[in-house]
């Protein structure tokens, strides 16, 4: 269920820049940095790189994309 929310302008100019680099919409390019907010809040320790990777990773598990890992 979607849901109004009030937002700066310079937040909306902000996402909508990111959003042009990114081949997102609005709308996914905010998501986006909700979920990366998300993760770095309860997750003080990680860089943004590893929180990307771990969403990347995330996603290929729900679209069925699994290989195993090979150590060395």
């Amino acid at each position: 269920m979607a849901t109004a929310v009030r937002i700066s302008e310079e937040l909306v100019d902000e996402a909508k820049k990111f959003s042009r680099i990114d081949h997102r919409s609005l709308t996914g390019q905010i998501e986006h940095w909700a979920k990366i907010g998300k993760c770095s809040e309860e997750n003080p320790d990680l860089t943004y790189s590893l929180i990307k990777e771990i969403l990347v990773g995330i996603e290929e598990l729900e679209r069925g994309e699994k290989s195993e890992y090979k150590f060395g």
